[in-house]
């Protein structure tokens, strides 16, 4: 059902694959990203990008360009090209930030990026063709703190970004340099750069920790602090569904298909989630080979605090990961049908979960 591999100590910042998943860029909570491939549940390091000189905080590898970006805390961001012998040179992206940089991701057709920050702006950065570097726009307004996740909406004009003001956003991100004449969307019509489209918070607030677009585009699920599940749904009317649970908050979001979304952070176990209009939670896996119920009862959830971290004390957590879970990718698929989908965290770990082989669990958690 799934595939763990021990990356140390260490946690792992964060990570992206190459379009055949063969190799893995990975930066484990210092200055350096190591590109490898995984053998025999080791990383072999073919080439270490260490122009950063602060810890990595984003990375992302386009499939059709083959191009790495990457940010730092060191509020920096680089282009990476890849050279002979899996060897890679960097360019410099002219951010013009003055704190650090927190996300990073490609558009959907790669000739454009945006990157989050600590001083309140989205960045999004395009190739200038004349002067031979990336430079940026900047979005302010109303971005009122950090911004700490970023994902594309399909047509490559709007982006999506949650932030630690408690908000989740839709922006357009249209550069008249680089894109062509955007289409009316479900989210609006005008499309002028940095146009808000959609602001939302969870019920109760709390910083938004991820944000994942569908694969049609028409909704947005976020995650929170407040231990909430959202969906920002464009063709409902831009309606907000928003489910509170029991669990310990969320700190990354994928949807794995239409109607499926999982969740995943600080329990350090994916949560799967129906959304059909409203949100239901379907099921959590704590291991390999095995699924348990899931109840939302926050009287029993605190009654069982103790007794579960005595055990976890005992025997290690009920759990692939034995920390909080930082990041998930698909792996196989695509948003609309994934069939494989990658997990990282803060003990080391990470996982490929297969799940067609979890089907057949996925049916017995459904709660009636």
């Amino acid at each position: 059902m799934a595939e763990p591999y021990d990356f140390g100590t260490e946690p792992i910042t964060c990570f992206s694959w190459n379009k055949e998943r063969k190799y893995i860029a990975v930066s484990l909570n210092n200055n350096e990203v190591q590109i490898g491939s995984i053998n025999n549940s080791k990383l072999e390091i073919v080439d270490t990008l260490s122009e950063h000189v602060q810890r990595v905080t984003g990375i992302d590898w386009a499939p059709k360009t083959n191009r790495i970006v990457t940010c730092a805390a060191d509020r920096n961001a680089y282009v990476w090209v890849e050279q002979q012998d899996h060897k890679w040179k960097p360019t410099l992206v002219l951010l013009r930030i003055n704190r650090a940089a927190t996300s990073v991701k490609w558009s959907p057709e790669e000739n454009k990026f945006a990157v989050g920050s600590g001083a309140h702006i989205l960045s999004v950065c395009y190739f200038e063709k004349d002067n031979d570097w990336w430079v940026s726009k900047h979005i302010k307004k109303p971005i009122k703190s950090t911004v700490t996740s970023i994902d594309w909406h399909p047509n490559n004009v709007l982006v999506g970004c949650g932030s630690t003001d408690f908000k989740a956003r839709i922006f357009s991100a249209y550069v008249k340099e680089v894109d062509s004449k955007p289409e009316v969307t479900k989210w609006g019509e005008k499309m002028s750069f940095g146009t808000v489209l959609a602001e939302f918070s969870s019920s109760s607030g709390g910083w938004v920790h991820s944000v994942s677009f569908s694969s049609s585009g028409d909704q947005l699920a976020f995650v929170a602090h407040d231990s909430s599940i959202n969906v920002i749904d464009a063709a409902r009317g831009t309606q907000l569904a928003t489910l509170k649970t029991s669990f310990l908050p969320f700190v990354t979001c994928l949807w794995l298909s239409d109607s499926t979304i999982i969740a995943a952070g600080h329990d350090c176990i994916p949560i799967v989630f129906e959304y059909d209009g409203k949100l239901n939670a379907v099921g959590k896996f704590t291991d390999a080979k095995q699924a348990k119920d899931i109840k939302f009862s926050a009287k029993k959830h605190f009654q069982s605090l103790d007794s579960r971290n005595a055990a976890a004390e005992e025997t290690g957590r009920n759990s692939m990961h034995q920390n909080t879970i930082t990041q998930l990718s698909v792996h196989s698929g695509t948003k609309a049908n994934c069939n494989k989908f990658t997990s990282a965290g803060v003990d080391g770990q990470l996982i490929i979960w297969d799940l067609k082989q979890l089907e057949s669990a996925m049916e017995s958690l459904r709660i009636k």
